[in-house]
């Protein structure tokens, strides 16, 4: 945003857990090139995930289903895994309660197709997670978020 402007800051939720790897990733990524002009919210499934998110600069964060289901509807994005959206994904991780409320909220989603689950996404093209981020940042994200 420009300085001077009353719009408020876009909120985005990065939603992972296990050991975070790939939530920290896109944490990482986010802040260096939004900076300070988004807000990253690191919600874990586990303190460990929400831990590697912090440590990559999240501005907040919180752990497991009351924190995600209270976040999700509140937030202008949700970046994750598929996984996210799966009732009982990650090794069980995602309760049937998380993948409600983040397919319900009105957030903007934004799904990154990788997944541990017996899910083929047909039409989809692997691609390294560094790859998958940078396509969040430039392709998803970049027009939306004033730069």
């Amino acid at each position: 945003m420009r300085s001077g402007d009353s719009r408020k800051r876009v909120t985005i939720c990065v939603i992972d857990g296990q050991g975070g790897g790939i939530g920290s990733t896109i944490v990482k990524r986010l802040k260096e090139v939004f900076q300070e002009r988004v807000e990253v919210v690191a919600l874990g499934t586990n303190s460990i995930a929400t831990a590697a998110m912090m440590k990559a600069r999240a501005n907040r964060g919180a752990t497991g289903e009351h924190a995600i289901v209270w976040m999700a509807p509140r937030a202008d994005y949700i970046i994750g895994p598929i996984g996210i959206i799966m009732a009982n994904s990650m090794m069980g991780e995602v309760t049937p309660k998380m993948a409600e409320a983040i397919s319900s909220s009105p957030a903007s989603k934004i799904l990154l197709p990788l997944s541990q689950e017996r899910i083929s996404i047909v039409g989809v093209v692997q691609q390294p997670l560094p790859h998958l981020v940078e396509d969040i940042v430039s392709k998803e994200l970049k027009e939306v978020i004033d730069v």
